[in-house]
């Protein structure tokens, strides 16, 4: 089993994070009704990636009805006025494209990839779709039935799923963050047409909402589009301001032990508060993601990998990771797999250990040189993948990023210094606030 995968969607790495090497391939514009657009070109093909984020998820759900931001993007299929529940998607198939949606903690997207002449149509069923939903109880139970399915088979049958969810709640004692995404299972079984729509009303509107283009097109060809079938929406006046309750300082360290008889593989994970990208202000965040990669990035070429898995030879599996891209403050961690006949006490030991080595030691330049060559290449390999770079704005964005903090960033990485990542790594490795856990099939095993 490889572990890395169950952290791979928190994992801040450096080749996606870098900005596109040519920022005149990049345009923006707002519409008369708050909507913004980002155009990013790429003319190699006639393929276009068309995507609608809005910026809400599910930290901004009201209290008791969680999971309604995922529960409303099932929903976002059904049917308008002007189409049937399921004929959006039979459009996009039978023109050639593909198309999906995703929720996460800040934000709602939608996207389809297509030729790029069919743009016009999926901006006229997406903008159909933005302030045209309508819904039937006989259309939202059984969605509602799919999504407990969905927890069902992805979380219930998952200890690591479980585990995951469980030491987040103990991350964050009064932020949203705390709570799944894809919501509680007593809250989504409450979950109703009524709350759907309310949701719906309150947060799906043009100036809530980011176009992004990339692909085969022009700008002012995007903008004539956006204006024909966005500009018409109505702009709400009631959005919500987004102020979400602050995560209080963390003054003890917290412990827990996971045990589900289910489990084939132990491991002990820690997760540290930790700030993230800040508009204008990348320079903490590009710190504490040089660290991650020096320390548990790269296999066995990081400091873990090589104290850990080849010098000490306890465990077989390790790695850090970083929550950088997020609305408000959010978590850095780290992870390790224990070799056979390693126990959990004797890995974390050797986990905290390898934390004061690195410390003590501070950072290899000659690794920092290699890293930052890296990054540089990776620029133009980030070139080739328009779905990537439109995400990489639209996360941005919704994270409430510029566009200049994206293309940015990649210099802001460049510009670390030793002592920033050593500065960084020493204020965030804080035990006080951290949340360590041991995820085991039974106590007596791991130790």
């Amino acid at each position: 089993m490889n572990i890395r995968r169950l952290f791979v969607a928190m994992t801040m790495l450096i080749i996606p994070s870098v900005a596109i090497a040519d920022n005149e391939n990049v345009s923006t514009f707002t519409l008369d009704n708050g909507m913004q657009a980002v155009v990013i070109e790429d003319h190699r093909a006639p393929v276009v990636t068309h995507m609608v984020w809005y910026k809400v998820g599910a930290a901004d759900e009201a209290p008791g009805k969680s999971g309604i931001a995922h529960f409303l993007e099932h929903l976002l299929f059904k049917g308008t006025d002007k189409m049937a529940a399921g004929e959006f998607s039979q459009i996009v198939a039978a023109n050639g494209g593909s198309e999906n949606a995703f929720t996460n903690q800040d934000y709602t997207g939608y996207f389809q990839r297509i030729a790029a002449d069919r743009l016009p149509l999926m901006m006229e069923l997406e903008a159909d779709r933005m302030q045209g939903l309508k819904l039937t109880e006989a259309e939202v139970l059984p969605e509602r039935d799919v999504i407990i399915e969905e927890r069902n088979s992805r979380t219930e049958s998952n200890p690591g799923a479980l585990f995951s969810e469980h030491r987040t709640a103990l991350m964050f004692d009064n932020h949203p963050y705390g709570i799944p995404v894809i919501g509680w299972m007593h809250e989504i079984a409450q979950l109703s047409r009524e709350d759907a729509l309310e949701f719906y009303k309150t947060y799906y509107a043009p100036n809530n909402a980011i176009l992004i283009v990339a692909g085969d097109v022009e700008p002012d060809h995007v903008k004539e589009l956006a204006q024909k079938y966005y500009g018409p929406l109505t702009p709400s006046t009631a959005i919500p301001e987004r102020i979400r309750p602050i995560e209080p300082p963390h003054r003890a360290a917290v412990r827990t032990i996971f045990e589900d008889p289910r489990v084939r593989q132990p491991y002990v994970i820690r997760n540290y508060a930790a700030t993230n990208r800040k508009a204008g202000d990348q320079k903490e965040a590009a710190a504490l993601t040089m660290f991650v990669e020096l320390f548990g990035g790269s296999g066995v070429t990081s400091f873990m990998g090589q104290r850990m898995q080849l010098d000490k030879k306890v465990s077989i599996n390790q790695a850090a990771f970083y929550e950088g891209v997020s609305y408000d403050p959010h978590s850095l961690g780290i992870y390790a797999v224990p070799a056979p006949g390693v126990g959990l006490t004797a890995l974390e030991a050797e986990l905290d250990a390898t934390i004061d080595a690195f410390l003590q030691e501070g950072v290899d330049v000659d690794h920092l040189a290699r890293l930052k060559t890296q990054i540089a290449a990776s620029e133009i390999y980030a070139l080739d993948d328009q779905s990537g770079l439109a995400r990489r704005y639209g996360e941005a964005l919704t994270a409430g990023l510029t566009i200049a903090d994206v293309q940015g960033w990649a210099d802001a990485l460049q510009a670390v210094t030793p002592d920033d990542i050593m500065n960084a790594a020493r204020n965030v490795l804080n035990n006080k606030a951290s949340v360590t856990g041991w995820l085991v099939a039974d106590k007596e095993s791991a130790k």
